[in-house]
């Protein structure tokens, strides 16, 4: 189709960098997230961004009409990844509820996996943007409720689910919140506690001591 063969010819004109590293969208938009954790949406503009790529403006605009379009793109991005990565995690199978929310955990103790510092910043965005406000109520809507179904899954009333859902998802968001600076290891001291506390039953020791090794595992 013509189509392609354009796209290819697009491609092939997006200008290098030394070394002969082509800029991607992917670059701008995790560059554009690094703007936007450390100093704010104000400071996410073309130039910034350009600049810490080490590239014209020019090449901006081969992936994105605007620098609301970028926004925009940032936005959706933060949806599909840090709202993506949570509810991936609570629908894990598991054979246990204490299993289950071990799979949840998962997530949050992974570097890859939920990153509180973008979801800090996209609150504070939020608080000068209706736009960003509604996409921040549809996450915390939809992350709770795919928190609840985990319960549900596991024999418990919906009602119940939903308020164990709101503990669960309150306590992580605040944690990050109140920045604590605990270590690894005084986390998965707790992990036994916070199974027992999140889901009133007891967790097996093999479901304590292979979150355990899974999450040091991850951190290394």
């Amino acid at each position: 189709m013509a189509g392609d063969d354009s796209g290819k010819q697009r491609q092939a004109e997006v200008p290098d960098l030394p070394g002969n590293t082509k800029v991607t969208r992917e670059d701008w938009l995790h560059a554009a997230m690094e703007v936007l954790i450390s100093d704010g949406v104000q400071s996410v503009k073309v130039l910034t961004i350009g600049a810490r790529l080490g590239v014209s403006r020019s090449s901006f605009y081969w992936y994105f009409q605007s620098r609301q379009d970028l926004l925009d793109q940032l936005l959706a991005e933060w949806e599909r990844t840090n709202t993506g990565v949570m509810i991936a995690h609570a629908g894990l199978p598991a054979p246990t509820i204490t299993a289950a929310l071990n799979n949840f955990f998962r997530c949050v103790v992974d570097p890859k996996g939920f990153n509180h510092r973008l979801d800090f910043a996209v609150r504070e965005w939020a608080r000068r943007d209706d736009t960003v406000r509604a996409a921040l109520d549809r996450s915390d809507t939809a992350r709770q409720e795919a928190i609840a179904q985990m319960f549900a899954r596991h024999g418990y009333d919906p009602a119940e689910a939903n308020i164990r859902a709101r503990v669960l998802y309150y306590q992580q968001i605040g944690y990050y919140a109140l920045e604590l600076s605990e270590t690894l290891e005084e986390r998965l001291s707790r992990v036994e506690g916070y199974l027992y506390c999140f889901t009133g039953q007891h967790p097996a020791p093999s479901e304590v001591e292979d979150f355990k090794r899974i999450a040091r595992s991850l951190t290394e």
